[in-house]
């Protein structure tokens, strides 16, 4: 039996050398906006501190040895990306970046050498940048409602429709694309396949480019609105099996799921570490806000709910760590999912709150938390269909009870009981007559 809430002192080497380096070169760079991510910069600022990462064994630690990661596991990468998750810049610096991290986990694991060679090591190294293009402008990431066709034309296949939110194709190389191959399947799951299509390929076009939150210009934005017109790709983009994209997807979104809550944790804490700063250096006319017992109550609300979240995911990734299989732990993954964009919202709109009209000023970072936790609401499905995933693992392992009361109903308890011990119940008769009878007799 084994409950440890410790960290080995090697890997907390690790996690010390990464909580300095955010602090003394990832956190300044993320604030050069544009200079850091143009391709000169990249060159100047990314792509060393790139290099350090992988001189400290720390790159692309999602994946195993034989990919170029570390194969620490999910419990080590919780630890990590608690730290990441602060600061936007980080997964890219460490090689972790999404959509890319999901895009090259499938490719490792559903593509051929060919499909490995052409886009697996360019995504790992940090070379190109892939779009996930999945979700459609008419039913979202609902896989029964897709439009999007993929007919064979002799060997090849043409691709016709539009996608909708296909995070950073504007910088990709490659779209991995859902489209319907097998529209008469019965299994309606078996219907739709995956294409890694080339985003130069005759026919792919970018509609606009859609930014989250508000403010900025239309067109502004990262979110890929896709439209694939007459694009014919040969036979070597299929990924994977025909038909088989539902199950692929859920290799590539269990992880992504605990991925991003790993994150949102470290984002957490941040946030309530500037609520803290704020407390205890705001004055009022009363006092510091930190003395006020309604700001005490946030701030405890708010350690709580962020611990209890952190505790979630951390037992997560030790269940994944357990079983190697994400199938066994849809509930705790759904569980997560659920909690996340709730916990998250609720620290930040508090923090913003605290740091009064600054906080929901563009000069302070908690409307873009607020903004993200809505889209942590959002992607890699809805909170919704996290909870009935969530209901329906939990109800699984109850039977139905035919009875007109239930099992549980307390007379029924009662007599179940008596009837348990009914021997013990009557020694108990016995005994309490012999008292009765022996008073009497000394009274008498």
């Amino acid at each position: 039996m084994a409950w440890d809430f410790e960290t080995d002192p090697e890997f907390q080497k690790k996690l010390d050398w990464i909580e300095d380096f955010m602090r003394e070169e990832v956190e300044p760079l993320s604030h050069l906006g544009m200079a850091a991510h143009g391709p000169l910069g990249r060159e100047k600022f990314i792509k060393p501190l790139q290099q350090k990462v992988k001189d400290q064994g720390l790159w692309a630690c999602h994946l195993g040895p034989d990919l170029g990661g570390q194969g620490f596991g999910q419990l080590k990468l919780a630890l990590m990306n608690e730290k990441l998750g602060r600061n936007s810049l980080a997964p890219t610096i460490f090689g972790c970046q999404a959509p890319d991290t999901g895009n090259a986990e499938i490719i490792a694991h559903y593509g051929t050498q060919a499909q490995k060679d052409r886009w697996l090591w360019p995504l790992l190294n940090g070379e190109i940048r892939s779009a996930f293009s999945m979700s459609e402008p008419t039913g979202g990431s609902d896989p029964l409602t897709f439009t999007t066709r993929a007919v064979q034309d002799g060997q090849d296949w043409i691709i016709n429709g539009e996608k909708w939110y296909s995070t950073n194709a504007r910088y990709s190389k490659l779209l991995v694309v859902y489209a319907i191959t097998d529209p008469d399947a019965k299994d309606p799951y078996k219907r739709t396949s995956i294409f890694l299509v080339p985003t130069d390929t005759p026919g792919v076009e970018i509609i606009r480019n859609v930014a989250v939150g508000a403010g900025g210009e239309i067109g502004g934005g990262t979110e890929g609105y896709m439209r694939y017109t007459n694009v014919r790709v040969g036979p070597e983009a299929l990924l994977g099996e025909r038909g088989g994209a539902f199950v692929i997807a859920q290799v590539r979104l269990g992880g992504g799921r605990v991925h991003h809550a790993m994150r949102t944790v470290g984002a957490c804490r941040h946030a309530l570490d500037l609520m803290c700063r704020r407390a205890v250096s705001r004055t009022t006319r009363d006092g510091r806000l930190s003395d006020l017992q309604m700001v005490q109550e946030q701030i405890a609300d708010s350690w709580i709910a962020v611990e209890q979240f952190r505790l979630l995911v951390l037992r997560t990734a030790w269940l994944i760590d357990k079983h190697k299989d994400y199938n066994k732990v849809r509930k705790d993954i759904a569980a997560i999912k659920v909690a996340m964009p709730k916990v998250y919202n609720d620290v930040a709109t508090k923090a913003a709150h605290l740091h009064g009209a600054l906080g929901v000023s563009n000069e302070m970072p908690f409307m873009r938390m607020v903004t993200s936790s809505l889209v942590m609401g959002i992607a890699d499905g809805p909170t919704e269909v996290h909870k009935v995933t969530l209901a329906k693992q939990i109800l699984k392992d109850y039977r139905p009870e035919n009875d007109l009361f239930p099992s549980y109903h307390i007379p029924r308890l009662q007599d179940e009981a008596k009837a348990k011990y009914a021997k013990e119940l009557e020694e108990l008769k016995e005994g309490y007559a012999r008292l009765k009878a022996e008073r009497e007799k000394a009274t008498a």
